[in-house]
């Protein structure tokens, strides 16, 4: 699934910012090593974060239908993720650099979601949106200058992007039979229970004239 994501936000800058452009994307850590051995023009996306979006967090579980209408299996919803890139541009002169930034926030400025054209593999079969935010505030917990702190290198004009995608949960409970006809349903303090509901006997037949007991 992470993969995915990196090749959809690839293909949304091939086709926007970076189009016609001899310009490389990669995914690494930005580091001083990284940058001193850096020789090309450059746009780095590199993912420092992923935790859940406890915002979108569903309780419950979701009907899944036969042919025929009735009710086969109930699965848990789809949870999501957050993945946080820190989009940098690195060429031989900040102006170019800058120029570059702009383009690049030009682009993802014009989707609140990945678009469906470039989602693949499991976030296409789900069919579900990706939401995206760009150049957001920072959370509270977490400062752009920590994270280059930690990264050892020099703070750097950059785009703070958050993917939050759908996941599969993966669990998934058949459902029980419906009642036969025939049956009844009988609820109570311990969930439902069913019972065979009897054939009615037909009454005596009264004795008519004639008959002895």
């Amino acid at each position: 699934m992470i993969h995915e994501v990196d090749d959809a936000l690839r293909s949304l800058l091939r086709g926007g910012a970076l189009e016609g452009n001899d310009v490389d994307i990669v995914l690494d850590a930005p580091t001083k090593d990284w940058a001193a051995r850096r020789n090309a023009p450059t746009v780095d996306m590199y993912l420092y974060d992923i935790r859940e979006d406890l915002r979108r967090r569903q309780r419950g579980l979701i009907n899944e239908y036969g042919d025929d209408g009735r009710v086969t299996a109930r699965h848990l919803p789809p949870r999501y993720v957050k993945m946080s890139y820190l989009i940098t541009a690195w060429t031989q002169r900040p102006e170019d650099e800058h120029r570059l930034l702009s383009s690049l926030l030009v682009t993802l400025l014009g989707y609140e979601a990945l678009p469906p054209e470039v989602l693949t593999g499991s976030l296409a079969a789900l069919g579900m949106p990706a939401p995206m935010t760009v150049a957001l505030p920072p959370p509270e917990d977490r400062a752009f200058a920590d994270v280059w702190t930690a990264l050892g290198g020099e703070l750097k004009p950059s785009l703070d992007v958050v993917v939050s995608v759908p996941v599969e949960a993966g669990r998934r409970y058949p459902a029980a039979a419906p009642p036969e006809e025939g049956m009844r349903l009988r609820v109570d303090g311990d969930g439902a229970r069913a019972h065979r509901r009897p054939h009615p006997v037909p009454p005596s037949e009264p004795a008519g004239p004639g008959r002895d007991g």
